[in-house]
């Protein structure tokens, strides 16, 4: 006997929303889809751009990817911007100024907060799932509640094809130069120079790709 015609329609149904969760966790499946994916894909993430840039202001380039569940939050002057191949998996959460360049990606449940002066990732670098870059800093003055602190914000660059460990930190005023890798659970505490390997708490050089 042949199947249920509204049977199998519920299951694709069901298939396609497993599709969109297993990409919303692992974008590059959205990128590397056969075209027979990227038929319904590319409307799905166009509809998702639509609602966050009536929501946020963003820049989001028609290729790059943003999951349903991620977080993103930009005011006007805190923008988030996504170059083509940018992408932000689900539950990574992304307070602006952000700027994503070509390819860069944001896995699941990494933090990204802008402060004043902002994140900038450079192009092909990969922030994986709960790394922490926070470009801003609180007071530590004695005889002051640290609620009431002010707080300073200097800015974090990340090279090219930077690799930033999982569940590493960067705090205010970082930059880490090109082909840079940042062991995970390492804290970035000063710049990282290009192909150098650190690692630890707080971070130190461990040697250079290159040798």
């Amino acid at each position: 006997m042949p199947p249920d015609p509204y049977t199998a329609k519920q299951q694709a149904a069901a298939r396609r929303e497993q599709h969109k969760r297993r990409m919303a966790f692992m974008p590059y499946l959205y990128f590397s889809a056969k075209p027979e994916l990227r038929a319904w894909a590319e409307p799905w993430q166009r509809q998702v751009h639509e609602q966050l840039r009536w929501l946020e202001a963003v820049e989001l380039h028609p290729a790059c990817f943003v999951a349903e569940q991620a977080d993103v939050f930009a005011e006007p002057t805190r923008k988030v911007v996504l170059h083509a191949g940018a992408s932000v998996a689900a539950h990574a959460f992304v307070h602006g100024p952000v700027t994503l360049s070509e390819n860069a990606s944001v896995n699941p449940y990494a933090t990204l907060d802008g402060g004043r002066k902002g994140i900038v990732i450079g192009a092909g670098s990969r922030i994986a799932s709960r790394a922490s870059l926070f470009a801003f800093d609180h007071g530590i003055a004695p005889g002051r509640e640290i609620r009431e602190q002010p707080v300073r914000s200097l800015g974090i660059v990340v090279g090219k094809d930077v690799w930033i460990g999982a569940g590493a930190t960067v705090t205010d005023g970082v930059t880490i130069g090109d082909h840079a890798v940042v062991g995970a659970g390492a804290v970035v505490t000063r710049d990282v120079a290009p192909f150098s390997v650190v690692g630890g708490v707080p971070a130190r050089m461990l040697f250079d790709r290159r040798r």
